[in-house]
């Protein structure tokens, strides 16, 4: 058994992304994929976000803006959502760019986007 304390709502790996216009990520998972912002910290000398977090269906997601000592990186995730299809045009409709259309694969219904900030999400649901 582990013994391992985890914070309430957190999981024992999470993401932490380091973005380029950080505000931009935050509202496309709020409008895309109903994501909760659980919290927000801004620099004291900047109006940067120093750091965030979102929750997605149970899962946290932490990010920042990216500064010259943590330069922006990209991720790709997976995420299960209720309705791909709709999920994905709505992920268009929001800034995102097309990376695969929705289409039946032998795990769910899947596609590919790019949010605003360069992330690719592969949205899928359980057929």
């Amino acid at each position: 058994m582990s013994t391992v304390k985890i914070p309430n709502g957190h999981q024992a790996v999470m993401p932490y992304l380091m973005l380029d216009g950080a505000a931009r990520f935050a509202y496309f998972t709020t409008k895309v994929l109903d994501a909760k912002v659980i919290s927000t910290q801004m620099s004291e000398d900047s109006d940067l976000i120093r750091h965030s977090e979102v929750e997605i269906s149970g899962s946290t997601i932490m990010f920042c803006d990216s500064r010259p000592e943590w330069p922006a990186q990209t991720a790709n995730m997976f995420v299960y959502v209720e309705d791909a299809d709709a999920t994905y045009k709505k992920a268009l409709s929001e800034g995102g760019t097309n990376v695969m259309e929705p289409a039946d694969q032998s795990y769910g219904r899947s596609c590919g986007v790019t949010d605003p900030c360069g992330n690719t999400w592969w949205i899928t649901s359980v057929l």
